[in-house]
């Protein structure tokens, strides 16, 4: 069956049809990316995970790819995951395996030494404890999750990666519970916030894996979009005047990514989308100009940046948002 045939008896037409809608002249791209893609991971240089780890590895056979846009994330081109895992590098937490689009929203939020930080839906920590090493663990990072399994995995991978470990001038703890209520206490406390909100995972199907996509309905799309706004604005609520949230998804639909900006900021006058920055070497997808009969302004349409998912790096969305100064 070709590779065409074999999306139409798997994939919902539907969702097709948005896809197509959503990518226009890129869709022929996106849909042979739903495959199961290298394993990637990153150099954690809080347990000095650093240019030795990655001699040993490539010594034990390892065929490593530098990426572009980060120094300490590489993609393994001959190996698997399971080959990695039983490397002491992983075992000791000089490493950490994560997708390459997932490196991003840490990336992109630039948290600084000394400042307030919030994760606020953590788990599994792979981001968490990425934002811990831009801040070089001085400052204060509170990283929740409200799903008490998910939240010990998240205590785990933290005091793995060194995260959790008492240091002069590092705060950095576990809050378990419904983000909503939890962060109620930190009103316009940080400096920073990440919510890599939980989503419909659209750019994580592989074709041939019912369980990636056999779930998929709109249904469950305007579901996911109503838990993140209640989400986003909590979050909004933890951030001080002045202050910067960067908003992302490892999916597709424009309901949980510049639809749901759009109608945050509807309601949210201290709120302006600021440019991503440039990134190296990543694949740009066009934001949707409307979705839904809704008009998405130019502020988003220029500054938010959607990925086009390849072999090696699944696609995301991601949105920079700044809370202007009280006064």
């Amino acid at each position: 069956m070709s590779s065409l045939g074999a999306r139409k008896a798997t994939l919902s037409e539907d969702f097709v049809v948005r896809l197509k809608e959503i990518f226009g002249s890129d869709f022929a791209r996106v849909e042979k990316t739903f495959i199961n893609r290298s394993t990637t991971f990153r150099l954690n240089p809080i347990n000095k995970g650093d240019q030795e780890v990655l001699s040993s590895l490539r010594s034990n056979g390892f065929k490593l790819k530098n990426v572009p846009w980060s120094r300490e994330a590489y993609i393994v081109e001959n190996k698997s995951l399971l080959d990695l895992q039983k490397t002491e590098a992983y075992e000791a937490g000089k490493i950490y395996v994560q997708s390459l689009a997932s490196m991003l929203p840490a990336i992109i939020l630039s948290p600084r030494e000394g400042e307030r930080v919030l994760d606020l839906a953590a788990a599994p920590g792979g981001k968490t404890s990425l934002v811990a090493a831009v801040m070089k663990c001085r400052g204060e990072l509170v990283a929740c999750d409200n799903n008490p399994i998910r939240a010990e995995r998240l205590k785990y991978n933290l005091k793995k990666l060194g995260v959790l470990e008492e240091k002069t001038s590092w705060k950095c703890r576990v809050e378990e519970g419904d983000g909503v209520d939890t962060i109620k206490k930190y009103q316009n406390y940080f400096d920073r916030v990440l919510l890599d909100a939980p989503c419909g995972a659209e750019s994580r199907i592989v074709l041939g894996d019912k369980r990636t996509y056999g779930f998929w309905n709109e249904r469950n799309i305007k579901d996911n979009a109503f838990f993140q706004r209640r989400l986003l604005f909590a979050a909004w609520s933890a951030l001080r005047p002045g202050g910067t949230l960067v908003y992302s998804t490892c999916t597709f639909a424009p309901e949980e990514n510049e639809l749901q900006i759009e109608r945050f900021l509807e309601e949210a006058p201290d709120a302006e989308v600021i440019p991503v920055g440039e990134i190296r070497g990543i694949a740009r997808a066009n934001i949707v100009s409307r979705w839904k009969d809704k008009k998405i302004r130019e502020s988003i349409r220029k500054n938010a940046l959607r990925i086009i998912p390849t072999g090696e790096m699944e696609g995301f969305f991601v949105c920079k948002i700044r809370k202007a100064e009280a006064g």
